[in-house]
């Protein structure tokens, strides 16, 4: 069944094909990796076209995840799958409580420091042991700042797509400006 998500969250990626029946082996981007198979229905991204699917079933296995697509039932059918990214439509996703953000928000937003200068935009989020990490790409720089709200991330706000925090410009860039 063909159709397109309106407001498309990217949840995971089908990884490959998992015995003769049409299963997929599932690389989850949600925490925990199991929530992923609360979602229903997928739109699996094939030949730059989504393509709606409902979930049937699916299952930890190992350290990863399997699941079973409506519609899927050979190893055939489920090869044609494997590299499709996965997403849900955002509404599909819960309701966070206030100064709770989803990563998906937080890519593409503006990244301001205190003094007002840009430092770049939000690229994506790295997952560590502690917290999480903004790779903010600009200035034809990367920076790494540590996603703790109220402390480096002082302020988010979607509407204007920005992100105010406490992050020293880098001195190599400050000096450069000063000699321009």
């Amino acid at each position: 069944m063909d159709s397109s998500p309106s407001h498309p969250v990217i949840v995971g990626q089908v990884a490959g094909v998992f015995g003769i029946k049409g299963w997929l082996k599932i690389r989850s981007e949600t925490e925990p990796l199991t929530n992923i198979l609360q979602y229903s229905p997928w739109y699996l991204k094939i030949n730059q076209q989504w393509r709606r699917f409902e979930v049937h079933t699916g299952q930890t296995h190992g350290k990863g995840l399997i699941a079973q697509l409506k519609g899927c039932t050979d190893r055939n059918q489920a090869e044609e799958l494997v590299r499709a990214e996965i997403a849900i439509e955002a509404e599909q996703l819960p309701v966070l409580a206030e100064n709770e953000f989803y990563w998906s928000d937080l890519i593409g937003l503006t990244v301001l420091n205190q003094q007002g200068q840009t430092l770049g935009t939000v690229s994506t989020m790295l997952p560590t042991g502690a917290n999480d990490v903004l790779v903010v790409q600009g200035q034809g720089q990367e920076v790494l700042i540590p996603y703790v709200l109220d402390y480096y991330v002082l302020e988010i706000d979607l509407e204007q797509k920005t992100m105010l925090v406490d992050w020293p410009w880098d001195e190599d860039d400050s000096e450069q400006e000063e000699k321009g």
